[in-house]
């Protein structure tokens, strides 16, 4: 009898899906080995069913099958050429990175010009703290200055006018004195003293 071709897609009956894969499998795993046996090469295979089930078979180390299939891919990978698309992507790279290095340079720049004009604004507020301080001082000075001068005129007037007052005083209570002196003596008045009857008329 005949087979008919097999058809290549997906088995949608489970049980013939999961009869299938345990033949193909086995069938895959013996061609691996008798591959490695007869030809003498270094064969590794990895399977894993649709549950993820793992099925492995390595002529010698799997690891270090894996590590030279890894430095092989990068060595290949290195020495490929470049490609248009690629140099096309690499150059909108560099352009990507020139346009940060451009804009964290400008941030730099703006921070070292911020701090230039904070250090300037500190310079400032300092000048004007001690040009405020000696106006302070020049005013405290110029008041103790008029202090003085009018606590000097102040005596002054006090001296003037106090001996002016004494002076005024004195004037005073000599012009008193001679007054008293000169209304005593004149103020006498002589008078008789009849001694006897009174008469009627005087002959």
């Amino acid at each position: 009898m005949v087979r008919g071709k097999t058809q290549m897609k997906r088995i949608e009956n489970a049980t013939s899906r999961q009869v299938t894969f345990s033949k193909r499998r086995n069938g895959l795993l013996k061609k691996a080995f008798e591959l490695s046996v007869l030809c003498d090469a270094e064969v590794s295979l990895i399977i894993f069913s649709s549950k993820g089930k793992l099925y492995e078979f390595a002529s010698s180390n799997m690891q270090d099958t894996i590590d030279r299939y890894l430095t092989h891919t990068k060595d290949r990978i290195s020495n490929k050429p470049v490609s248009e698309e690629n140099m096309q992507h690499l150059k909108h790279e560099a352009a990507n990175m020139m346009k940060k290095i451009e804009q964290l340079e400008a941030s730099k720049r703006y921070k070292h010009e911020l701090q230039q004009i904070e250090t300037q604004l500190e310079k400032s507020v300092k000048c004007i703290r001690a040009r405020k301080n000696q106006v302070f001082k020049e005013q405290i000075e110029q008041l103790k200055q008029k202090e003085k001068a009018l606590a000097a005129e102040n005596r002054k007037l006090t001296e003037k006018w106090g001996s002016h007052d004494m002076e005024v005083w004195s004037n005073k209570n000599q012009e008193f004195g001679r007054g008293d002196e000169e209304s005593s003596p004149s103020s006498e008045v002589e008078t008789q003293l009849f001694i006897g009857l009174p008469c009627s008329s005087r002959k």
